[in-house]
């Protein structure tokens, strides 16, 4: 068999004129570069050099591959070349913009396992409740929750789930207070308000048609300040299902309904579905999320306070 490596070590004899000068521009032994040589001749069934005193000479044989030698040199080169140009082009940064509630609740393992699967990408994370013009390059990657995605703006993508969202608290009040069994009984709870950007327009939406602004005990102006006082008993908060299940220290209080009929998508222009390292990401996390949109699903068809000892079947929205 041909072990393509030998050509090296032909065309290091060849051009240097010995099998000692070969060995120290290849950093080998003159004897690994030998018998190298005369293992290529052996596969090849030709004699490429006549052995001399003076050093080893090509044969007419060896004259004639020469040039396909060099050839098959060159090839490799621009192979690596090639290859490193695809590295480069799979490695690099990648805007990714997403609600303040994703980036918080939901993107941090995810990223992370990218990271490990992937260490030339870098993310760089834009947490607005703006939404970012693709077309304009104002980022590469949206994770966008809206009712109806763009369309003749050049965005691609894939739909990742529906978003659902319901009342929430936490485990320690949970621990310590009865929960609500429907709506009409939310006014007898302190509720968190406030979220701020999209997030808390809605809420506020939902809050003022339930009639619970009287209820509100405390209001935030930013998405984590609202669920770390969830977290903490404070009160109840309406949350999106997509984030809040993810989170084990919320307790479902009230079963889920779809907001609106908003949807989540992944997201990215046409400009860029081909380039590496957002096709990359674009696959990476469209995967994440569609399992992480699954387990929320399969968490819903279970009632939160069915543990807690209360009748789902009382529930209502």
């Amino acid at each position: 068999m041909l072990d393509w490596n030998d050509t090296q070590y032909f065309l290091a004899v060849a051009e240097s004129g010995s099998t000692l000068s070969a060995g120290r521009v290849l950093r080998v032994s003159q004897t690994t570069v030998a018998r190298r040589i005369a293992a290529l001749e052996e596969a090849l069934g030709l004699t490429l050099f006549e052995r001399r005193r003076a050093g080893y000479v090509l044969t007419a044989v060896g004259e004639t591959l020469l040039p396909q030698a060099r050839a098959l040199r060159a090839s490799a080169a621009q192979f690596v070349e090639a290859a490193a140009a695809r590295k480069r082009d799979a490695g690099g940064t990648v805007r990714l913009t997403a609600e303040e509630s994703y980036v918080v609740g939901v993107l941090p393992a995810m990223l992370r396992d990218l990271r490990e699967r992937h260490p030339d990408i870098v993310i760089e994370l834009d947490a607005s409740e703006d939404v970012r013009d693709l077309s304009a390059a104002a980022a590469d990657v949206a994770i966008r929750v809206t009712k109806n995605i763009e369309t003749g703006s050049g965005l691609v993508g894939r739909r990742i789930g529906d978003d659902y969202w319901t009342v929430y608290c936490s485990r320690i009040y949970a621990a310590t207070h009865s929960l609500p069994r429907n709506r009409h009984e939310l006014a007898g709870h302190p509720m968190i308000g406030g979220g701020g950007g999209a997030i808390g327009r809605y809420y506020g939406t939902w809050l003022r048609e339930n009639g619970l602004e009287g209820a509100i005990a405390m209001q935030h102006s930013s998405v984590s300040g609202l669920l770390s006082a969830v977290r903490s008993g404070m009160g109840l908060a309406s949350l999106p299902c997509f984030v809040a299940e993810a989170d084990e220290d919320f307790v479902r209080c009230l079963p889920h309904a779809r907001s609106g009929s908003r949807e989540i998508w992944l997201v990215t222009h046409e400009r860029l579905r081909h380039v590496p390292r957002v096709r990359t990401v674009m696959d990476f996390l469209g995967e994440a999320l569609r399992r992480h949109a699954d387990l929320v699903t399969e968490r819903l068809l279970t009632p939160s306070q069915a543990v807690l000892g209360a009748s789902p079947t009382t529930l209502s929205t």
